[in-house]
């Protein structure tokens, strides 16, 4: 009896741990609440996923995903401020301090989650590797290119995965180098190269900057997995939970059929999952420190995932890509959040 009587204090004793601990804030959450807002690097502009306009207003799915973060912390989507930054800057910048996260079409890799002190909090862009030619070249496929001068963007995967499929196919290239993705479009546009080769989804936002678009083509060749999204520094598990469930929420939200339209409508709807996301009921706000309306504020003043891949890159953007493998799961695609209960 004593020894079963041990067994459920031990049990009691963790669970008041667990308890504890959910509720002790990291020193980036901690930092973030105190200054009030959030500070989010993100590209020196890319059409689609994070580009300034003209008067300053920054856009873009990356864009985005830092403001639905900004929403669940503060209640308010626009308690965010931009850091641009080019590609070999912005995992010094994020391991500096010098930003809070880092959302900037960065692709999870064995590499930068395991050394360079960083986690990857999620995927909010499925993406892979191809090539943009121009259409005089009268290239049908990537496996043509052998001998091609190709502009690439230096510190980024596209350089190695370029490297790999050459080489496993015995063709040789050059390749042209530029630190930003706007001076690879530049050095397309002027004929320094034949080929311009990054993520698929950045050919198509750097085509749009082209005088005449349609002049060039995205080959179909697709040659590797770059899942893109949002990095936080290792250690700090709070703030790795708050930037992850905000993703999270948005992905939950399109499943459940809720958006930024319907979502007062949706309050009183009777579905325990929406009661749940919404905080009607469960009271989950406490678990990663925010208010229960965490995943509300998020859907009303940011929308859902499909609303945020619509607008941004979607059909009724100027890239128009397709869902594809952004489509929910239940949708032909791989994009699938755990459930808010």
């Amino acid at each position: 009896m004593k020894k079963q009587r041990f067994s459920v204090v031990a049990a009691m004793a963790v669970a008041g741990m667990l308890v504890m601990g959910s509720a002790h804030a990291g020193a980036t959450f901690d930092a973030v609440k105190k200054k009030g807002f959030l500070q989010c690097g993100v590209t020196t502009g890319l059409p689609g996923f994070s580009a300034p306009d003209e008067k300053g207003n920054w856009t873009g799915i990356d864009v985005d995903t830092c403001r639905a973060v900004a929403a669940a912390m503060f209640g308010d989507a626009k308690k965010v401020k931009f850091t641009p930054l080019n590609a070999k800057e912005r995992f010094t910048a994020l391991q500096s301090g010098e930003i809070d996260m880092l959302s900037r079409n960065t692709t999870w890799t064995f590499t930068r989650d395991t050394s360079l002190g960083l986690n990857f909090a999620g995927v909010n862009y499925y993406d892979g590797q191809g090539f943009m030619v121009s259409k005089k070249l009268g290239v049908k496929s990537a496996l043509e290119l052998s001998g091609a001068a190709i502009c690439i963007q230096a510190g980024t995967t596209t350089e190695l995965n370029l490297a790999d499929y050459f080489r496993a196919n015995k063709m040789e290239y050059t390749a042209i180098t530029y630190d930003t993705s706007e001076e690879t479009i530049k050095g397309f546009e002027a004929g320094r190269c034949d080929v311009l080769t990054s993520d698929q989804s950045q050919l198509y936002a750097l085509r749009v900057k082209l005088p005449k678009p349609d002049d060039a083509v995205v080959l179909p060749e697709v040659i590797s997995k770059e899942p893109l999204g949002p990095v936080v520094r290792q250690g700090d598990d709070e703030w790795f939970n708050v930037v992850r469930w905000a993703l999270f929420a948005q992905l939950n939200a399109e499943e459940l059929g809720v958006s930024s339209k319907n979502v007062d409508q949706m309050l009183k709807s009777n579905d325990p999952g929406i009661k749940r996301l919404l905080g009607v009921e469960g009271g989950f706000g406490k678990f990663i420190g925010v208010d229960d309306k965490w995943a509300y504020s998020i859907i009303k003043q940011v929308g859902n995932y499909g609303e945020m891949f619509e607008r941004n890159v979607g059909q009724g953007s100027p890239l128009k890509i397709s869902r594809g493998l952004n489509a929910l799961w239940n949708k032909g695609g791989i994009q699938y959040a755990p459930p808010v209960r």
